[in-house]
């Protein structure tokens, strides 16, 4: 991966953000715009994945035009095997299908990957973000701000007892208002018919959670119909995903923790007063969130002593980012009154791994949307 900067890329503010990432001590740093399609189709969930420009290689490999730099920055780390902790940056063309307005656009951004301090990281993200608009033109007092948290939402989910296959479910609807709604909605109901095919025994054995008696079962089964032992799923993996099926088919949310979850979704508030108001919520049910609560007001003094005005910035427990490699904090700085963000971001731990990390790398990063800047600022793009 080249730290050269590429002379002349016609971005908007690509001299003044260059200059902005240096200083704040961020590689700039270019990735090839053909980049293999597997890891956006794999990660990045369906608002991107539908978005992107495919094609073919000459070796019948799937391909697509860069729709964002966060995994190819990625990629190429971990390809190089670089040291860490390592601070890229980025100016650069991204192509994305869009209903409206030209399907390639430019986006800077910071990639943070191997800080162990996530609380400083999370708020170097958004304080450099921020940083980044007003080197754009762009004051805080002509932004909306929202903050969102996937990982105190998870524990949130914890601490309601759902069976793991529900959490997870629930955890894929983050950010996806509507399909939220409906994953809730059916944790209401209960009792799914999506059962009512299923042998009996197995169903029984399955809801028992007698795994070694349901695998036994199964491979007794598919012997009969003489399946050969390697043909897929072997007869352990079935019986583990059967007893999932059943607990999330069978799960239903009382009423009233189905009401103190969607009040727990309903929080919008200053960030200055959230934390107040998850522990008023949680210790009024005798939920203990652990150690999440504890992170997100940490991660608040780190945000103030990094410069952010926490009264300016909207904490909402349903915001998410439709991107589906995100892990905890995820935020977004709109014009007042637009619903088009100009700076995104959030972290991504799980990312690198994927990726091909030998071990777990922390990560956070943003982008900011320098076509949109520019002509909500009066500049020629």
């Amino acid at each position: 991966m080249s730290a050269e900067t590429r002379a002349g890329t016609g971005a908007p503010y690509d001299a003044e953000l260059g200059a902005l990432f240096a200083a704040r001590g961020a590689a700039r740093v270019d990735v090839p715009i053909i980049q293999p399609a597997d890891p956006y189709l794999d990660t990045a969930g369906e608002a991107l994945r539908r978005r992107i420009f495919l094609t073919r290689g000459e070796a019948g490999e799937t391909l697509c035009l860069r729709p964002d730099f966060t995994i190819p920055v990625c990629r190429d780390h971990v390809g190089h095997g670089a040291t860490l902790p390592r601070r890229y940056s980025y100016v650069g063309l991204v192509f994305r299908q869009r209903p409206t307005g030209p399907g390639e656009f430019y986006q800077a951004g910071i990639e943070d990957l191997g800080e162990e301090n996530a609380a400083t990281a999370d708020a170097r993200a958004l304080a450099d973000a921020l940083a980044g608009l007003e080197t754009c033109g762009l004051e805080a007092g002509e932004l909306d701000l929202v903050l969102g948290d996937q990982g105190l939402f998870e524990a949130f989910l914890r601490a309601l007892g759902l069976p793991e296959g529900w959490q997870r479910r629930l955890v894929r609807t983050f950010g996806h208002d509507d399909q939220l709604e409906a994953a809730l909605a059916a944790l209401a109901r209960g009792g799914s018919g999506a059962l009512d095919a299923l042998d009996p025994e197995f169903a029984e054995l399955a809801r028992l959670g007698e795994q070694g008696a349901l695998t036994f079962k199964i491979r007794e089964r598919m012997e009969e119909a003489g399946l050969p032992p390697h043909s897929g799923r072997s007869p352990g993996e079935v019986a583990a995903r059967l007893i999932e099926k059943v607990a999330i088919a069978e799960a239903r949310l009382s009423e009233g923790s189905l009401q103190l979850l969607r009040r727990f979704l309903a929080i919008d508030a200053p960030l200055s007063e959230a934390g107040t108001v998850i522990g008023d919520l949680a210790g009024a049910a005798g939920l203990d969130l652990g150690r999440a609560l504890t992170f997100f007001e940490t991660r608040n003094l780190a945000l103030r002593a990094a410069g952010v005005d926490l009264a300016a910035v909207r904490y909402r427990a349903a915001f998410g980012r439709p991107i589906d490699y995100y892990t905890g904090l995820v935020f977004e700085a709109r014009r007042k009154g637009s619903n088009e963000p100009l700076a995104g971001g959030g972290r991504y731990d799980r990312l690198l791994s994927i990726l091909g990390a030998e071990r777990p790398v922390p990560a956070v990063g943003f982008s900011l949307w320098l076509d949109r800047i520019a002509s909500r600022t009066g500049d020629a793009a």
